[in-house]
C-alpha cells in the first residue's frame, strides 16, 4: 500500500500579522473621510493632553523656560534631516522679519501658556486656552479687516463670559496664572494670523525651519542663566514632549487633510474630557463647576462662531 501525504498549508505568525494589518487597512480605507479625520484628531488631542501633562509634571522642579529649550532642541533635531536635505533653500524667504516676529510671539505665548499650564488645574487652563478662537475673531477684525455681523459679535462676547466666570476676578484676588493662559491664547490667536499670512508666500519647510532654529537659540541665553540640572527621568521626560508635540502636529495635519473643518474643529474640545480625567487621575485635580460653566459658555460661543463662519465659506 503506497501512502502520499498532502502537505497541509502553513501560515506562520507573520503571514497572520499580514492579513490582520490588510483586513484593518481594508477597514479604514473604507471609511468616510470626516471620520478618518475624526480618528486622527482625537488622537491628536489625547497627545496634546499627554504633553502639557508632562510639562506640568517636569515643571514642578525645573524651570519652564529650561523645559522649552529642550523640548525645541529635540523639535530641531527631529527636523534636521529634512532641513539638511533642503539646504539652504529651506532658510531661502524675503520676509525674514515676518518669521522673527512671529518667533517673538510664540516664546512669550508658550513661555505664559506653559507657566500657567504647570500651576492651574489641566482642565482649567485647557478651557482659558479654547478662547484662542475668541480672541483670532478680533485680531481678524483689526488686522485682516474682515466683517464680523453682529450675531458673531455676540457670541464672542458670550465666550469671554466664560472666560469671566472661569477666572472670576475680584479685587481681593485676581489669579496671575489665570490671566497668564489669557495672555498666552491671545498671542496664540495673533500667532496663528501670523502663521497664515506667511503661508500665503513660504513653504512649510521654510516656516518650520526658522520657527525651530530661531526659537532653539532664543531660549538657550535664559536657560544657561536659570539652569538646573534635570535627573535622567526628566530628561525622558522632555524627549517624550518633544516626540509627543510632534505627533501632535502630524496628527492635526492628517485630521484636517482628511476631515472636512466644520467636522474637524469641534474635535479639539475633546481635549477637555482629556485634560480632567487626566488631571484627576494624576494630579487628584476636580474640575470647579466654575470651570465648567465657563467651558460650556467658550465652547459653546467658538462652536457658533465656526458654523457662521462655515455658512459664510458656503455662501462664496
Amino acid at each position: 500500500i503506497r501512502h502520499t501525504s498532502h502537505p497541509r498549508e502553513y501560515s506562520g505568525p507573520s503571514q497572520v500579522y499580514q492579513k490582520q494589518i490588510q483586513a484593518l487597512h481594508t477597514t479604514w480605507q473604507g471609511l468616510s473621510g470626516n471620520a478618518r479625520g475624526s480618528v486622527w484628531l482625537l488622537t491628536g488631542g489625547l497627545c496634546a493632553t499627554i504633553m502639557i501633562t508632562g510639562i506640568k509634571f517636569v515643571g514642578q522642579r525645573l524651570p519652564v523656560i529650561e523645559i522649552l529649550f529642550f523640548r525645541q532642541m529635540f523639535v530641531f533635531l527631529f527636523l534636521a534631516p529634512v532641513i539638511a536635505g533642503d539646504f539652504p533653500a529651506a532658510f531661502r524667504t524675503k520676509r525674514v522679519k515676518m518669521h522673527v516676529a512671529r518667533c517673538a510671539v510664540s516664546i512669550v505665548a508658550m513661555t505664559t501658556g506653559f507657566t500657567a499650564i504647570v500651576h492651574l488645574p489641566l482642565a482649567e487652563a485647557t478651557s482659558i486656552s479654547f478662547s484662542r478662537a475668541l480672541f483670532a475673531t478680533l485680531l481678524a477684525v483689526l488686522i485682516l479687516k474682515e466683517f464680523v455681523d453682529m450675531r458673531r459679535w455676540t457670541a464672542t462676547f458670550v465666550g469671554f463670559l466664560g472666560v469671566l466666570v472661569i477666572v472670576r476676578p475680584s479685587p481681593e484676588e485676581i489669579n496671575f496664572y489665570a490671566l497668564l493662559a489669557i495672555f498666552s491664547a491671545a498671542l496664540v490667536a495673533c500667532n496663528l494670523i501670523m502663521t497664515k499670512t506667511l503661508a500665503a508666500t513660504e513653504s512649510p519647510k521654510t516656516i518650520m525651519a526658522y520657527h525651530a532654529g530661531i526659537l532653539t537659540v532664543a531660549y538657550s541665553f535664559p536657560t544657561l542663566w536659570l539652569w538646573t540640572q534635570p535627573t535622567l527621568l526628566e530628561i525622558g521626560y522632555i524627549v517624550g514632549i518633544a516626540l509627543l508635540m510632534s505627533v501632535v502636529q502630524y496628527c492635526m495635519i492628517k485630521g484636517y487633510k482628511e476631515a472636512q473643518a466644520s467636522a474637524a474643529q469641534p474635535l479639539e474640545y475633546v481635549r477637555l474630557l482629556y485634560a480632567a480625567g487626566i488631571g484627576y487621575l494624576v494630579f487628584s485635580e476636580i474640575p470647579s463647576v466654575w470651570t465648567w460653566t465657563g467651558a460650556v459658555l467658550i465652547i459653546g460661543s467658538s462652536l457658533y462662531t465656526i458654523k457662521r463662519n462655515t455658512m459664510k465659506v458656503d455662501s462664496k
